[in-house]
C-alpha cells in the first residue's frame, strides 16, 4: 500500500468546529496519519478527547505542556507534517498567521514549517468581508497559502453571507490532492478521462440515450487526482455531483464530446475513455416539439462518431460494457481495431454491475492477455485500471530514455 502522507490538523475556534471532527474521521479512513493541534479556544468549544478518539493520536493544544517525547513540539509536528490544514481558520488566526505571530502551538508550527499550509476560512460574514481579513488573506496566498472556502450561506448569527465554513468533501479533495502530488504514482502526469452518457437530441425536448450514471467516470477522475495527476473530466449530462479537485468540462452530445476529447487528448499522458457515448443519432432531429398527433412515427438515425478511434493519445483506454456471451472476444476486437493499449470490459448483464450501479463485475485486457476481476466497487475498479495506466506510462517512458541513450 502506497504511503499517503501525513497532515496536521489545525482546529480554531469556529462554531463550525464540529466540520472538523467530520473531517478528521475521513481522513483516518483515508489511510492519513494525523496530528491534531487545537487552540486553546478551540478546546473550549470541543474537548481534545473526541479528536483524539477520531485520530487514535494525542491531541495537542497548550505550547508549554510537558511534551510526550523529549522534542519541540512544534518543531518536531512541522517536520512530520507533509500538510497543516487549518481547519476552521478564524480571522484571529489568520490575523497572526499573516503578521508572522506565534504566540499558540499551532501558529508556531506553521511558522516553523516548510510543508504546504491549506486554511479554510469560517467566521461572521462581516468579519470575513472586513478590509483587515481581505488584506491578511490576500497577503498569506502570496506567501503561497491553500485558500479554500469560504462559501456563502447562512451562518451561526442567522445571516446570510460569505464566510461559511467550504464543504469538508472540497477540503478533503484539496487535501488528498495536495499529498497524491508527494506520494502519488501519477504525480506529474495529465489525464483525460471521459464520463457519463450522452444525449442525441430528437426534437428540443426528447432525446436518444442511455442510462449511463457517470459513476465509473467520476470515480476514475477521483483516483487519478488522489494519486497527484492533473485531470480533467469531459462529463456527459448527470445527476451526481461533479468532484473537487479536477477541471470538468461538461458537454451533452457525442460531436461536442468528439470536439473536447480531440482538442485536447494529445496534450495528455492518457485517454481513459469511460463515457457510454451513444452509438446512434436521429439523422434529422426536429426543430420544434413534436406533437403526439400522428398516429406514429419513423426516426430514422445515423451513426455517431467512433471518438476513442479517432483519438490521438500517447496512451488510449477504453471501456466496453458488453453481455457475459462473447464478452472477451469483443473486448479483444475492439482492443486492436481501435489502436488500444487496455480495454476494460464490463459484464452489464448483471444488475449490480454496469450501467447506473456502485459496483461493476470488469475483465481488463491488454495486449499480454487479460485479467478478471471479481464484482469490486467502481472505486476499486477505477484503482485497478490505474494501476496498469501508471505501469503503461513508466514503460512508455522507459522505452524513450533507452532509446535516448
Amino acid at each position: 500500500m502506497r504511503k499517503k502522507g501525513n497532515v496536521v490538523l489545525g482546529v480554531t475556534g469556529s462554531i463550525a468546529i464540529y466540520k472538523a471532527a467530520d473531517l478528521l474521521s475521513k481522513l483516518v479512513q483515508e489511510g492519513i496519519e494525523v496530528d491534531v493541534v487545537m487552540t486553546e479556544a478551540a478546546a473550549k468549544l470541543v474537548s481534545p478527547i473526541l479528536l483524539q478518539s477520531l485520530s487514535h493520536r494525542p491531541v495537542s493544544v497548550d505550547m508549554f505542556s510537558p511534551p510526550q517525547r523529549f522534542e519541540i513540539e512544534h518543531v518536531s509536528l512541522a517536520e512530520r507534517a507533509d500538510l497543516i490544514a487549518v481547519v476552521p481558520a478564524t480571522a484571529n488566526t489568520i490575523a497572526k498567521l499573516a503578521a508572522g505571530i506565534a504566540d499558540n502551538l499551532l501558529c508556531a508550527t506553521i511558522l516553523a514549517a516548510r510543508c504546504p499550509v491549506l486554511l479554510a476560512p469560517a467566521m461572521d460574514a462581516g468579519m470575513f468581508e472586513n478590509p483587515a481579513t481581505q488584506e491578511n488573506l490576500e497577503k498569506l496566498k502570496e506567501r503561497g497559502f491553500i485558500i479554500v472556502g469560504p462559501e456563502r450561506g447562512r451562518l451561526a448569527s442567522g445571516l446570510e453571507g460569505w464566510g461559511r465554513l467550504a464543504d469538508p468533501r472540497k477540503i478533503l479533495a484539496e487535501i488528498l490532492k495536495i499529498l497524491g502530488k508527494k506520494y502519488g504514482d501519477l504525480s506529474g502526469r495529465r489525464i483525460l478521462v471521459t464520463g457519463g452518457g450522452t444525449r442525441e437530441p430528437l426534437d428540443p425536448v426528447r432525446f436518444v440515450g442511455n442510462r449511463s450514471s457517470g459513476k465509473m467516470g467520476i470515480a476514475l477522475a477521483e483516483a487519478a487526482r488522489d494519486r497527484g495527476a492533473d485531470v480533467t473530466l469531459i462529463l456527459g449530462p448527470t445527476l451526481l455531483e461533479a468532484p473537487c479537485g479536477v477541471e470538468v468540462v461538461r458537454v451533452e452530445t457525442a460531436e461536442m464530446m468528439r470536439e473536447e476529447v480531440l482538442r485536447r487528448a494529445e496534450e495528455f499522458d492518457a485517454l481513459i475513455m469511460a463515457a457510454a457515448v451513444a452509438d446512434f443519432r436521429p439523422a434529422s432531429p426536429s426543430p420544434s416539439k413534436i406533437r403526439r398527433d400522428a398516429p406514429s412515427l419513423r426516426v430514422e438515425l445515423e451513426r455517431t462518431p467512433d471518438i476513442l478511434a479517432e483519438a490521438k493519445a500517447p496512451i488510449k483506454v477504453g471501456f466496453a460494457a458488453e453481455m457475459s456471451e462473447g464478452l472477451l472476444a469483443n473486448a479483444r476486437r475492439k482492443l486492436f481495431e481501435k489502436g488500444l493499449d487496455l480495454i476494460v470490459a464490463n459484464d452489464i448483464s448483471s444488475p449490480e454491475s454496469g450501467f447506473e450501479a456502485d459496483t461493476n463485475k470488469v475483465v481488463i485486457v491488454d495486449r499480454e492477455g487479460e485479467e478478471i476481476l471479481p464484482l469490486l466497487p467502481k472505486r476499486e475498479v477505477a484503482e485497478r485500471v490505474l494501476d496498469k495506466v501508471s505501469s503503461l506510462i513508466r514503460g512508455r517512458e522507459g522505452r524513450r530514455e533507452r532509446r535516448a541513450g
